[in-house]
């Protein structure tokens, strides 16, 4: 009896929890911190992108709610976006953040959770360094741009085709004015 009077609440809940902005808690401080240390600012606030069906249409790979975000301070100046995403590796996926300056230029490239025993150096900011200061107009090449990592072949060149989807992505989103 008790189940039945609480069934609608529950019902509430979830739907009310599937609306709003929701960055996983264990990517969430992570986020936070690679913004603060990247943009060297403590109070900012992020807020969804809205990308219609038609624009979302045209991208290379459709970005789903709850990965592309404005960042903006508490004045309300823009500081820059970031693009919160997952890319798989060999037998399972690695999630990773995109971080771009208000002029659209990549800031930092993160691994943020890699979930496999292989192929953790694709996180070392090193490597990940390569992916700075590249802009919408750069299309990248495995092992011509972007230097192989032996032994992380399949994460590296997955990640290097995720940050270049979302370089062709950025084109389309800024061409259609949504960026």
């Amino acid at each position: 009896m008790k189940i039945h009077k609480l069934f609608p609440f529950l019902c509430a809940v979830a739907i009310l929890g599937t609306l709003s902005f929701t960055i996983p808690k264990k990517l969430q401080k992570k986020v936070t911190k690679e913004i603060n240390k990247t943009f060297d600012i403590e109070n900012f606030k992020l807020d969804e992108i809205e990308i219609s069906d038609d624009v979302n249409n045209l991208l290379v790979r459709k970005i789903e709610g709850d990965r592309l975000f404005k960042i903006t301070a508490d004045t309300n100046d823009l500081i820059g976006y970031v693009y919160i995403d997952k890319a798989p590796s060999k037998t399972d996926e690695f999630d990773y953040l995109i971080l771009l300056d208000k002029n659209l230029i990549v800031a930092k490239a993160k691994v943020l959770i890699y979930r496999e025993d292989y192929g953790g150096e694709i996180g070392s900011k090193r490597w990940l360094k390569q992916f700075n200061g590249k802009t919408l107009n750069d299309k990248l090449q495995y092992e011509k741009d972007i230097v192989a990592i032996s032994g992380a072949t399949i994460s590296a060149s997955s990640m290097t085709i995720a940050i270049n989807t979302f370089l062709q992505n950025l084109t389309i989103l800024h061409q259609n004015k949504v960026l």
